[in-house]
């Protein structure tokens, strides 16, 4: 399965982001205080080592306070308005809010605490607030659109031009045309949403801490290694369950043990567990907050104009419209199933077998029974099992090996491992990267492990981002959720989180080899529906086999990972495709079901209204259950995706055609690489998402490699 991750941006307003990530003003901190000033390490590296939980809300607080002040000086000049005193006079503010906000936003999800989720909760109202202050304020609208209406006239260079209309239009569709009254229903609006959206995030954080599945033998864990075994009975002692053993929930719907587990009693209670999180009461019951946050999404999005707030944030993205997502999402969903029950009755004749075999089979296949029996399928028919090629993915070998020769091979990319830098936690590493001329490119933060206080899944953040305005060069993390082995142990991934390493590296490449010009265009900001492509583009350097041949191998013997276990990996890529794209589209689906409502059509039954949702786009089919329900659906509950989670389809039809233009062209090489950085890479949102792929495709991406890659074709 893939692991889809989360770009993790801050939780100041997506249309204002940029003002949260700029500027210059000094602000009355104290200047012990670690935010006051830009900080002296290489790069404007956080330090880390002297930020403490006490420093936020007072850097929060004047960060605020500085840039209110530097917006409402731009929005009083009496002098005509220029693109110099409105438009880089707002970009250039709120420097101090950058700070504190990178680095609240990115340890709050790597690294949390009670005390910074009680400041979080605390912070979401005021910033809501903040940016309503400064999207609402009717003297510089009136500014922004001065300009806009006269731009052809303004002998703006592109970039320029095309950050003065994007300024217009974050502002239109944040309600600066709306009356003062309903400016005010607005900012009620955003302030509620910005609550409830952190309410649904922290419960599905604790819940996920809470959340276990207790057993009082091994005989329940049978099939687990015996570290596994011994590391459950570790995470019972930890709860008071001395003598016990606990499995943990996490993330998405289904859980890595439920591919070993043989007790079929045990798999059943794991998966009822996962699938029950957010519904089933308590402290952490989501549904009443799904319910709120659907309603009051379309309620907002009615006062703006729209008929739903998936029409409000499509009309923003390359898809545009809700037609164009539905019939996107309608082309798979068929082919997706049907591939789904072709899988599920390969699956039912190995169960069938079993019982004539050894009598343990007779049943017919049940959801927490589809990764056990996958993985015997795909035993018989390729002849081997994910297990044969953790020994080949050792983590550094993976990124020193593998990731980073990659990006050598394509880009010219070098990197140094530095131990100078301070870190938040102990394991996080730190490098220096280097370009192909060999001046400094960026520094890359890799945060590796799984850890209690870290939210679940994979993302990329930026701590600074790259732009000539303000003179910054990147320094980028990622955060992947690896379970950390025992002392001394290695360090072995599975095959899904390999690919994951390269997925999220071509994030970090995407805000490493930005080079713009203004902070609102830096690096990753681009369309929601966009900001993957690139990052599943660099997953196809996984299984090259120059690339795979240098980092897979044996982590004791250094022996290469033998041929015909590659050649069976490539064979069985499309092994599982349809329980994967069903899964998938299952929770693609619900996010524009919920999110396509009218306020008057919110439901009153969270889970009636998912199975309706779900039967109705015809993939409700109980074997695969969607990767995520909406009561732990973070994405578009609490991250950012709302109506936006089917981007990783419509990202992924980009990338097929992408990979097929690397084949065709030579595959690996600096050329190919060096096309790819000039026309796409390096260019950020200075311009329209899909002129710039189809200047470096030469034209519009079809379905059908797409299609062909996931084996949906007849």
């Amino acid at each position: 399965m893939l692991n889809y991750p989360k770009l993790m941006l801050p939780a100041v307003s997506l249309a204002f982001a940029s003002l949260a990530f700029a500027g210059l003003a000094q602000a009355a901190l104290p200047a012990a205080n670690p935010f006051a000033a830009p900080s002296t390490l290489p790069l404007q590296y956080p330090a880390f080592d002297k930020i403490g939980d006490a420093d936020y809300a007072p850097a929060f607080d004047e960060g605020m306070k500085a840039q209110a002040a530097e917006i409402e000086k731009i929005a009083n000049n009496k002098a005509a308005p220029t693109f110099e005193n409105t438009i880089v006079a707002m970009e250039r503010s709120g420097r101090l809010l950058s700070r504190v906000s990178t680095v609240f936003f990115s340890l709050n999800g790597a690294n949390t605490n009670d005390t910074l989720q009680a400041l979080d909760r605390s912070l979401a109202p005021k910033l809501s607030a903040h940016s309503d202050a400064m999207l609402l304020n009717p003297k510089m609208y009136a500014r922004i659109k001065t300009l806009y209406d006269k731009r052809d006239k303004l002998k703006l260079d592109a970039e320029s031009k095309y950050l003065l209309e994007r300024y217009h239009t974050d502002y239109v569709r944040a309600g600066a045309k709306l009356s003062a009254a309903d400016k005010e229903k607005l900012k009620a609006y955003n302030a509620k949403l910005a609550e409830l959206q952190t309410a649904f995030a922290q419960n599905v954080l604790k819940e996920m801490n809470a959340s276990a599945l207790v057993v009082d033998t091994k005989e329940e864990l049978d099939g687990m290694s015996g570290a596994a075994i011994a590391k459950a009975a570790a995470d019972a002692k930890a709860r008071g369950l001395d003598g016990k053993f606990a499995i943990p929930v996490v993330n998405t719907t289904g859980q890595a043990p439920l591919s070993v587990l043989k007790n079929r009693t045990t798999r059943e209670r794991l998966l009822a567990a996962s699938m029950a999180r957010g519904s089933r009461g308590g402290d952490f019951d989501n549904r009443e907050l799904v319910l709120q946050l659907a309603k009051l999404r379309a309620e907002r999005a009615a006062l703006l104009g729209y008929a739903s707030h998936a029409a409000y944030q499509l009309e923003d993205q390359t898809a545009k419209n809700t037609g164009a997502v539905n019939q996107l999402l309608a082309e798979f969903a068929q082919p997706a199933v049907r591939n789904a029950r072709r899988e599920a009755a390969d699956i039912q004749k190995v169960i069938d077998a079993e019982q004539k075999s050894n009598g343990q089979g007779g049943f017919q296949l049940a959801a927490h029974d589809w990764q056990f029996y996958a993985d015997k399928v795909s035993k018989e028919r390729y002849a081997f099992d994910g297990n044969e090629l953790k020994p080949y993915f050792e983590l550094n070998s993976v990124f020193e090996n593998g990731v980073f020769f990659a990006a050598n091979k394509v880009f010219g990319l070098t990197f140094k491992e530095r131990k100078d830098l301070p870190v938040y936690q102990a394991d996080v590493r730190v490098w220096d990267v280097f370009d192909a001329d060999g001046k400094q490119l960026a520094i890359f933060i890799g945060d590796f492990y799984a850890r209690g206080n870290k939210r679940g899944g994979a993302w990329m953040n930026a701590y600074v981002g790259q732009n000539k305005l303000l003179g910054t060069q990147p320094v980028v993390a990622n955060h992947l959720n690896i379970p950390k082995p025992a002392n001394g142990e290695p360090t072995l991934l599975t095959y899904d989180e390999v690919r994951t390493a390269f997925h999220e590296f071509g994030h970090a490449l995407h805000g490493m080899f930005s080079n713009v010009k203004y902070p609102r265009f830096s690096g990753t900001r681009v369309p929601r529906d966009f900001v993957e492509f690139p990052s599943q583009v660099n997953e196809m350097w996984a299984t090259w086999p120059d690339i795979l041949n240098n980092y897979a191998k044996h982590y004791q013997t250094g022996a290469p990972m033998p041929k015909e276990l590659l050649d069976k990996v490539l064979a069985a890529q499309k092994f599982n495709e349809g329980h994967r794209t069903t899964e998938y589209l299952a929770a693609a689906i619900l996010d524009q079901k919920w999110h396509q409502l009218s306020a008057s059509q919110v439901p009153t039954d969270v889970l009636a209204f998912e199975a309706q949702a779900l039967k109705d786009a015809g993939v409700d089919f109980a074997p695969v259950p969607p990767r995520y329900r909406s009561t732990y659906f973070s994405h578009v509950f609490s991250g950012g995706y709302s109506s936006g989670y089917y981007g990783y389809l419509w990202a992924e039809k980009l990338d097929a055609e992408s990979v097929l233009w690397f084949k065709e062209n030579g595959g690996l090489s600096r050329k190919n690489g060096d096309w790819f950085r000039q026309k796409l890479l390096s260019k950020g949102g200075t311009m329209d998402a899909m002129q710039m792929f189809r200047e470096f495709r030469g034209r519009d991406a079809k379905v059908e490699p797409l299609l062909e890659r996931r084996g949906l074709t007849d």
